[in-house]
């Protein structure tokens, strides 16, 4: 398993740093974010490191991440009322930790997430 010794989600995931754990296995960790925007936002990542979505991730491990995703909105009770599946990939994008990870949002009505016209 990858694992690069700067980064914060390999740290958490290794267990170095804590988190608030919301569903684990042997190859993602589901952990609250600190800094939530909505009622439910939980982070899901691999435990192998890989900065981005665009990082050639093989197809049974990104299935695996994304498959996560219903269990994690199922344990956190927004998996019938609605959620938002969020991966920001890259500094334009505002991906702030170069690991990839999932944003699984929800608990409140949202808006329909449209761009803002310029």
């Amino acid at each position: 398993m990858a694992f690069q010794q700067d980064c914060l989600f390999c740290k958490i995931a290794a267990g170095d740093i804590p988190s608030t754990k919301v569903y684990e296995d042997e190859r993602v960790l589901a952990f609250e974010d600190v800094n939530p925007q909505m009622p439910v936002h939980t982070l899901i990542v691999p435990k192998s490191h890989y900065d981005s979505i665009a990082d050639g991730i093989p197809d049974e491990e990104m299935g695996h991440l994304f498959n996560t995703v219903a269990k994690v909105a199922a344990l956190k009770g927004i998996d019938r009322s609605g959620f938002r599946v969020i991966v920001n990939t890259g500094d334009d994008a505002c991906q702030t930790v170069h690991h990839i990870h999932v944003h699984v949002l929800g608990g409140e009505q949202m808006n329909d997430g449209s761009p803002k016209a310029r």
